[in-house]
């Protein structure tokens, strides 16, 4: 038997665990955009509230700001979707 072959055979062995891994990975990338996101709006509130005058401001930078968060929520989902089916 070569390297190769064993190598392999354990690769092949821990695709379960890899699989419930990505399915977790998933979900926390999931919920922590969404915690993310409801942290900016919360902020977004409390600072309107402030400055009532500063609203097209404060709308446009947590606009940015859930985009970005969203974009690397998105990223991290496909890859685990990548590893789930690959």
């Amino acid at each position: 038997m070569s390297i190769m072959s064993v190598l392999l055979q354990a690769a092949a062995d821990f695709a379960p665990i890899a699989k419930m891994g990505a399915g977790i990975g998933a979900g926390i990338a999931a919920i922590g955009a969404g915690l993310g996101i409801g942290n900016i709006g919360k902020g977004a509130m409390e600072s309107i509230g402030r400055q009532p005058e500063a609203v097209g401001d404060i709308r446009s930078n947590m606009i940015v700001a859930a985009a970005l968060i969203e974009g690397v929520a998105f990223f991290a989902i496909v890859v685990c979707l990548l590893i789930l089916f690959i």
